[in-house]
């Protein structure tokens, strides 16, 4: 039995590993999780699952669930992430909230050598060297739940890594993806969240519109695979069936094939290194597909994945601006505030505007993140 600590419950990811738990009572159960403002969700959650430890936004929530479920503790805001991150009895982190407020949590985490199971492709994006630092110093296993990079991993299982020549990740492409940079001068945000393949939430859905989210997994293969910028490639793949590949030296490619279905990297970085049954998923059926296709992508098309290579590249403090700009900017075309091209607009001018600095530390990685946010903020005001 895994016992779970989950960050993000409610959210897309977390309700989709509240499945998995749901599907394999015997071998899973949530110890500890963090929710945000969805206290009518969290109160479902605490009868359903009956964790020892829960933690929401605001303490105002935290004091009126602790009256209403006596049997389970209650803590809040961001030490609340922690609180939950070190559960002394949980076995696992599995971190699947939005944006850099995860880093905090799973550094913590990693220095109680939790297991931890990434969906929070944030942290590693603008701390990877801290964390992946860390992670060695105190032999906590890092496991990615992104599709993207499990099926790297599961690609180089028994493989030696000296041997990788290169990584493929592939892209849906988005909602927009057969859509001119003219054509998106006016499009909504409603438009914007019909993604073709994909169940996601909302933050997620407009980042692989503009390939933004496409261009995080880029830094995060890096991180996670040691692997140089220039031996990771994007392609953009409309079926969402091969979710990456992996290149080795002798030209040979594996890939990882599967229906668009974030349970089963969810469950595999749960269940590692087993393999668990799923009942009720649908089976890959490649005669009923019939044809698979493969593009390049356009990097003047797509800049914000031009974008993620030029912080990766250069590395230091501009990845935090680059994220902490993105999530700003997405926030604000959501809330009506900026056209969707402007997203793109807001993250230039903030990257170009940054004098870099080289390996933050965790203390720097947090004003720098603040610090451009409040940019933003004063300038679309």
């Amino acid at each position: 039995m895994k016992r779970i600590s989950l960050l993000g419950a409610t959210g897309s990811i977390g309700l989709q590993t509240l499945d998995i738990v749901r599907e394999h009572p015997d071998q899973f159960s949530i110890l500890a999780f963090a929710a945000g403002k969805n206290i009518e969700l969290t109160k479902e959650i605490i009868k359903e699952f009956k964790p020892k430890l829960v933690s929401v936004q605001l303490e105002e929530d935290a004091q009126k669930l602790a009256k209403e479920f006596p049997d389970s503790e209650f803590t809040y805001g961001a030490q609340g992430l922690i609180d939950v991150a070190t559960y002394t009895d949980s076995d696992i982190l599995l971190n699947a909230v939005l944006g850099s407020i995860g880093l905090e949590a799973t550094l913590a985490a990693i220095q109680q050598r939790k297991m931890i199971a990434i969906a929070n492709k944030e942290t590693l994006v603008t701390a990877g060297h801290l964390v992946m630092r860390e992670a060695k110093k105190y032999g906590a296993p890092i496991l990615p739940v992104d599709s993207e990079h499990s099926a790297l991993w599961q690609s180089m299982q028994g493989e030696n890594p000296k041997t990788v020549s290169r990584l493929i990740l592939t892209a849906s492409g988005g909602s927009f993806r057969d859509q001119t940079r003219d054509e998106l001068a006016n499009v909504t945000v409603k438009e914007a969240l019909n993604h073709p393949n994909w169940s996601m939430g909302a933050k997620i859905t407009i980042d692989s519109a503009t390939l933004m989210n496409k261009g995080l997994e880029v830094i995060e293969a890096a991180v996670l695979y040691d692997m140089p910028y220039d031996k990771i490639d994007v392609l953009i793949h409309r079926e969402s069936i091969i979710h990456s590949m992996v290149e080795y030296h002798d030209t040979s490619v594996m890939a990882q094939l599967g229906t668009p279905d974030m349970r089963t990297p969810i469950q595999y970085a749960l269940s590692y290194p087993d393999r668990l049954p799923r009942s009720n998923a649908e089976r890959l059926d490649l005669a009923k597909i019939s044809q698979l296709h493969f593009e390049n992508v356009d990097l003047k098309r797509f800049r914000c994945l031009d974008f993620a290579y030029q912080a990766g590249r250069m590395g230091g403090s501009i990845l935090t601006v680059m994220n902490a700009a993105n999530e700003a900017a997405v926030g604000a075309f959501l809330q009506g505030k900026i056209k969707f091209l402007e997203i793109e607009d807001i993250i230039d001018r903030m990257m170009n505007q940054h004098e870099n600095i080289s390996n933050p530390d965790l203390e720097t990685i947090l004003q720098v993140d603040k610090e451009t946010r409040k940019t933003i903020q004063t300038m679309l005001k």
